[in-house]
């Protein structure tokens, strides 16, 4: 673990050699998986939505007596 309160350069050398390291995402890797992510959250938006609009009905019946 680098210690950056002793040599900030040195920190920023072994930064740089770590982020060499690093297997980055392609470009259609990454436009895939962003499009996993957006339709999974429009998903889980849809069901929780659903679920609260079933919830109002359901206590809407009960405050309604």
């Amino acid at each position: 673990m680098p210690a950056f309160g002793t040599n900030p350069v040195k920190f920023i050398k072994e930064v740089r050699a770590e982020l060499k390291k690093v297997t980055w995402p392609t470009k259609a890797e990454t436009i895939k998986l962003t499009v996993v992510v957006i339709a999974i959250s429009i998903i889980v938006g849809a069901f929780i939505g659903g679920l609260d609009a079933g919830l109002v009905q359901i206590t809407s019946l009960f405050y309604r007596r």
